[in-house]
This record gives C-alpha cells, structure tokens and sequence, in this order.
C-alpha cells in the first residue's frame, strides 16, 4: 500500500486492474485505517478516471452479496446525493410510480449522508423492513412490481471502512460508486448526478455494460430532473438538454421541492404525494422521473410513458405497490 500511495500522491491514475485490486484490498480490510484514508483522500482531491471508476464498480460487485432475480429486466432508479438540495424522496417516489405500470423495479438505497432522509431512512420510518433473503425479494418483485436493496445488507465489506468515513466526516468515493453497484446488475438505470462532469464520468462506465440508462443532471445542480431549469441527459449515443416544457411541464421554483426537516417529515411529505395529495409541483417533478425511467425500460415514447406514470400515480396504483412491499415482511 505504501507503493501505491506513493504513486497516487505524485499525480498519476491507476489502471482499471490496479483500482480493482486497490479497493477490493481496501475494502476487505487488508490495510490499517490510516493507509485507508490516505486513499480515500487521494480521490477527495480529484475524480476518478473512468478506468479507475470501472475498476472500483467491479471490486464492489466482486465483494457484494450476490443477487438473482428471474425477470431478466429490472429497473433501479437511483441518484448520488450531494446535491444540497434538501428535497423531498423524488427518486424513491418515482421507483413506486414505475411500479405502478407493471415495471419491475429493484430500487438500491442508503441512509442519508448529505440530506435529512436518504431513501432507507423513509422507507425504514413507513415500516419497510429491510432483507437479504431472496425468496422475499423475488416475491416482492412479483407481488408488488418493487423490491428495496438497502445497500448495507449486500455490501458487507464495507463495515471495514465505516470507521474511517465516521472519522473523516466527508464524503468519499465509496459515495460516489453507491449508484452504480446495485448487487442485481439491472437491466435498465436511471442515475441522477449533482455535477456534469460527474455525469459524463457515469457514461463513461456505463458504456462498458449492457445496460440501458440515462445519467440525467439539472443544470442549476440538482442529481434528478427538478423542472426548476434545464436538465442534461446522458444516453448511450448521444447527449441532450431538455428545459421542463419538453418533459410536459412548467417552471418549478426550488422552495416547492423542498422536503422536511425531519425523517418523519419526509415521510409524511412521501406518503402524501403517493396518495395523490401532494402538490402540484411535487406530482410534477415525480411525474417527469418517473416517465423518463418507464419510457428507458419499455423502450417506448416519453409521452407515452408519462400517460403511464400519470394513471400510476392518480389512480393509487403506486400506493397499491407500496402497500404490498409493506406487507411482505
């Protein structure tokens, strides 16, 4: 580890095998807590060069809990946080929309560590309970269209960094893969980011799979389509902006994506706009997340997937999703 420490502190990148080994090593405790920050904090000072970014992915997936499903499609929507937004769970509450028309979504998720209520803190506070069994997961999947990978349960390995990130108090690179290593390998993925380069950085890996995605990116720093300006889309061939009329909707001003200042808050905010009773500015923006994410994975037309998500949403078929999810225990 000194030798490669020694080398990242002069500049230089590792190849894609040499950042596999480096954090499946890391990450398996191989190395003592002063090692792994010294690690860490080379990738706080700059951003992973995609070699280093799909080496990295790949000694995650090597490490996680391995996980099936017997629907060859599924979906993960999902977003980097550290945006600084403060807003409500829009990615979460999209999963259930898309749900709701019959797509197969297995949502990857974790505590918060730059907002009030990351997507396991709501969903723990709604009475979710969390599993690695798969039996359940795969009768979730059929019974209500959605399953919640919380991250801890099939990243085990990572309990051997926590003290270090508890220490550091930054966020650190681990943050940053958290979007791109759901244990089932989806099919199709919808990523937020809150930075453009960010975004093309996530292209770049994605490209190396087979999966059908979008790395979409509000301009004005929001890791999701927020309608509140521009949003940045990242396709396998192709980029694109879009401003909020072209995904069917109006200008949203920042203070009306705000979510709460307590878990509790958010959860109340959640429950709401699932039962149809949320602002609507909040239908809105779940709304054009939501359809985006269906319209990827039925390979059909965005209004199309819009009108999809619209009777999801209105007609309590996403609540009808996360009722059943709740119950399956």
């Amino acid at each position: 580890m000194k030798t490669l420490l020694q080398y990242l502190f002069t500049g230089k990148s590792l190849t894609e095998e040499e950042a596999r080994i480096a954090l499946k090593d890391i990450a398996s405790g191989n190395q003592n807590d002063a090692q792994v920050a010294a690690f860490l904090s080379v990738y706080n000072l700059r951003i992973p060069t995609t070699q280093e970014m799909t080496g990295f992915v790949k000694a995650m997936q090597e490490l996680s809990v391995p996980l099936k499903f017997k629907h060859k499609n599924i979906l993960d929507i999902v977003g980097t946080g550290g945006d600084g937004k403060d807003t409500f769970n829009i990615s979460t509450l999209a999963a259930f929309v898309c749900a709701g028309t019959g797509v197969k979504v297995a949502k990857h998720g974790n505590y918060s560590v730059s907002s009030v209520s990351g997507s396991s803190n709501v969903l723990e506070q709604l009475g979710i309970v969390f599993t690695d069994n798969q039996q359940k997961l795969n009768e979730q999947l059929d019974a209500a269209n959605i399953t919640f990978l919380h991250a801890p349960l099939f990243h085990p390995a990572m309990k051997n960094v926590a003290n270090v990130r508890r220490q550091l108090q930054v966020k650190t690179i681990f943050n940053l893969l958290g979007p791109l290593v759901n244990p089932c390998n989806p099919h199709t993925r919808l990523i937020g980011v809150h930075s453009e380069f960010v975004g093309k950085l996530y292209k770049e890996v994605l490209l190396s799979t087979n999966a059908v995605f979008a790395v979409v990116h509000s301009l004005d720093g929001y890791d999701e389509i927020s309608l509140t300006g521009d949003t940045r889309i990242f396709l396998r061939k192709k980029m694109q902006i879009h401003e909020p009329k072209s995904f069917g909707f109006p200008l949203v001003r920042p203070e009306e994506l705000h979510g709460g200042k307590t878990v509790a808050a958010n959860a109340k905010v959640f429950m709401d706009i699932l039962k149809g009773k949320g602002t609507v500015a909040q239908q809105h923006v779940v709304l054009a997340n939501a359809a985006l994410a269906i319209s990827l994975y039925n390979e059909n037309s965005y209004p199309a997937a819009l009108e999809m998500a619209k009777h999801s949403l209105f007609d309590g078929k996403a609540l009808q999703c996360f009722n059943v999810l709740k119950q399956i225990k």
